[in-house]
């Protein structure tokens, strides 16, 4: 019986592998991008996924399963991963109908709808194993993963959507050099049985690289060795030489997994990418020039020195779009990691190996109208402190520090601009911009070079054609659908 089980499971992967070998379900290997939405001004969905394909940009990774997002993704060909949130995992890792539950509502639900989401990943919890957690969610996530895991069996996706566990790349260390790298002591069996999981599933080990926090944090960082234009302090072990900090993290993770016996296992990034402002060494230049050198690297195929030839399956960009009301206990760098401004305004020219170095900027944005508060000229500001301290408490006045685009703008220009993003928060309330007499409202965009002052959007307004009602082509509807049945007739076999 179990020889027969066997026999038929090997049949059927052969056939699952031969259709997935089908020219229309070949999907081309691309650089996507982490959508996050803590911020006050959200961009209708429709209109980000119109960003999105304006762009080419084939693969998102979402931090939740968010109902108008996934609504706004159905039939865009866009590949997605969804999320499980860290509060949740205790929940599912108790319960397998909380699995179920969730899997039905976040995932089958979508799959079902007409035109189809097309999700590839479920991510379960989001850097889980974090030191400053202190193990609050370690217990949790393994569970979670196998309850989540037959929940997809039961709804017959398994075979199609993937589970992976977004970690930290403090889940494992180094003395010095990469060969050295081994998961930490608390997580080791925990990492051997997760490892074992996505062996046996064909899921990729995801981590979260960020050679900019290894800059930010420590003064004798090699600043070269964080870009991928060669360093004059390589890393030498033995006969591999490390030019570049994400190589060298990868290869130490490479090192980590090759200890527990899973060295061959695939590699996806979950989170990599370079912020704009928020300390001295973020800015649009090092940002561009992170965010291209690692796209050129990844794209060129060339892997690292433990893994020639053979690059990350998936590298998501963190991140789509600045969020304004991260924390910022990190750092003000964390509100500013987009390639687009908040309202899907490029920043800088980006080619993201689909032959062009120019971003397209997001289209129909609802914006409130085009009107500003500033400092009234004609008032004393003696006692303005407490009216900047209002608008800065509630709004994001980050741009304004050191390291920010709006730092050298003048005493004035600061209070203007503080008086403003607390306006704009405030949806143009005309009373939010009294400030005691000391602030007016004015039609003349008041924005001093590459300090913009924003104006927000009306996430009260209908877009006269939105997206979402915009079906997906004839043509790509019916291969989407295709995939999915032929994919789903080949798990139902094993069943009959």
């Amino acid at each position: 019986m179990a020889a027969a089980a066997a026999t038929a499971f090997v049949a059927l992967a052969a056939a699952f592998s031969a259709a997935l070998l089908l020219p229309w379900a070949v999907v081309e290997a691309a650089v996507g991008v982490n959508w996050g939405t803590v911020s006050a001004h959200r961009m209708p969905p429709p209109v980000v996924v119109d960003l999105l394909r304006a762009n080419g940009i084939a693969k998102v990774k979402l931090f939740d399963a968010d109902v108008a997002v996934l609504r706004a993704l159905a039939g865009s060909g866009v590949e997605v991963m969804v999320g499980v949130r860290n509060e949740a995992l205790a929940g599912i890792a108790a319960s397998r109908a909380a699995a179920d539950a969730w899997v039905a509502q976040n995932v089958s639900r979508y799959v079902a709808a007409r035109g189809g989401v097309d999700i590839r990943y479920i991510a379960v919890g989001n850097e889980p194993f974090l030191t400053s957690y202190q193990g609050q969610f370690q217990s949790y996530v393994l569970p979670a993963v196998t309850n989540i895991q037959q929940s997809l069996v039961k709804a017959n996706l398994a075979s199609y959507i993937k589970i992976v566990v977004p970690c930290n790349a403090d889940a494992y260390q180094s003395a010095s050099i990469p060969s050295q790298g081994v998961f930490r002591s608390d997580l080791t069996q925990i990492m051997t049985q997760l490892a074992a999981f996505l062996s046996t599933t064909g899921a990729p080990f995801m981590v979260n690289i960020y050679p900019f926090i290894s800059l930010y944090q420590s003064s004798d960082f090699p600043q070269d060795y964080a870009f991928f234009d060669g360093s004059s302090h390589p890393v030498v072990d033995g006969p591999n030489v490390y030019y570049n900090a994400f190589d060298g993290n990868f290869d130490t993770l490479v090192s980590a997994l090759s200890k527990i016996g899973y060295g061959q296992l695939p590699i996806a990034i979950g989170e990599v990418g370079w912020p704009t402002e928020g300390a001295t060494i973020a800015n649009l230049a090092t940002a561009r020039a992170f965010n291209q050198g690692l796209i050129s690297h990844v794209l060129s195929n060339k892997g690292t020195p433990l893994r020639p030839g053979v690059p990350p399956v998936d590298v998501y960009l963190f991140s789509l779009l600045d969020e304004e009301q991260k924390s910022i206990l990190p750092g003000n760098f964390e509100r500013h990691w987009g390639l687009f401004s908040f309202d899907g305004q490029t920043k800088y020219p980006l080619n993201l190996g689909l032959g062009s170095s120019v971003l397209k900027n997001a289209r129909d944005v609802p914006y409130l109208p085009p009107r500003w508060c500033v400092v009234n000229p004609g008032q004393n500001l003696v006692n303005v402190g407490n009216h900047l301290k209002l608008a800065c408490t509630m709004a994001d006045c980050t741009t304004l520090y050191y390291g920010g685009l709006c730092n050298a703008i003048g005493d004035k220009g600061n209070i203007s601009y503080a008086f403003n993003i607390y306006y704009q928060l405030q949806k143009q309330d005309a009373k939010s911009c009294d400030f005691d007499g000391l602030g007016m409202i004015t039609y003349l965009d008041p924005s001093i070079g590459q300090c913009r002052f924003l104006v927000g959007i009306d996430d009260g307004r209908m877009l006269a054609v939105s997206s979402s009602d915009r079906p997906a082509s004839p043509l790509s509807r019916g291969l989407w659908m295709l995939t999915v049945w032929v994919l789903l007739w080949f798990t139902n076999v094993g069943s009959f």
